[in-house]
């Protein structure tokens, strides 16, 4: 059976797979992040996995988005992907959204959705992607890398756990920092960040153990250092 490793876990079992089965996650940006947490959770067989990016495929992305590969340069990356997943797992249902999400499409995007997972890569998109899930009271797991470093955090917006606005308030300076396309990105922290992405979002699918809200993940390859920071609660939520 497909997924007898996952049924066979303590706490897991045949409701955990159920829950998965039935569930509905939509993963922003199918680049470094997004590439590994999609491929876990088509691999465990998520019901459905929306899907959106606006991008193609360039070589350059391959030294990290282990999603797509050389013969799918120059074609959109939902479209790879859906091949790819469909390919890995074809017990999942692939929702590709050939475009950005915005302030006018956030919504109804979201709200489709039981968790969403913010694989993108820049701040505007994050403060975005986490108003529009605080508005909608929907789960979120959170990511980011540059260089040799990542973080990995889960927004619950249940109105009383700390949400991005927490762990970084709203300011213009972030927008302004360096991006990986100027710092860099070291392929293998994507797949480290990636897959607890994917971790957090089956956890909270199946109520299978502690998840990471209230605490940001750190992540330095470069030392060989991993530790957890609790994230205090600043503003108010909307939720």
């Amino acid at each position: 059976m497909r997924y007898t490793r996952h049924i066979r876990l303590a706490n897991f079992g045949d409701a955990g797979q159920s829950a998965v089965e039935s569930a509905r996650v939509l993963v922003i940006g199918a680049g470094g992040l997004g590439s590994p947490a999609l491929m876990y959770m088509a691999a465990a067989g998520v019901g459905t996995l929306g899907i959106v990016d606006d991008d193609v495929v360039d070589i350059t992305n391959l030294q990290r988005q282990v999603l797509h590969s050389t013969p799918g340069q120059g074609r959109p990356k939902v479209e790879t992907a859906t091949e790819a997943l469909t390919a890995l797992n074809p017990n999942v249902t692939i929702e590709a959204h050939q475009y950005r999400i915005t302030s006018e499409n956030a919504a109804d995007l979201v709200n489709a959705y039981d968790i969403v997972l913010d694989c993108s890569d820049n701040f505007a998109t994050r403060y975005l992607v986490n108003s529009a899930c605080e508005a909608a009271g929907v789960p979120h797991v959170w990511g980011a890398l540059i260089a040799y470093y990542g973080q990995v955090s889960v927004f619950l917006h249940d109105g009383e756990s700390p949400t991005l606005e927490d762990l970084y308030p709203q300011s213009d300076e972030y927008n302004q920092l360096p991006s990986p396309q100027v710092k860099g990105t070291f392929g293998p922290v994507c797949g480290m960040v990636g897959s607890l992405m994917a971790v957090e979002a089956i956890k909270i699918l199946t109520g299978v153990g502690k998840i990471m809200s209230g605490r940001v993940a750190l992540f330095d390859a470069f030392g060989g250092q991993m530790r957890t920071i609790p994230i205090t609660k600043r503003h108010n939520s909307g939720a």
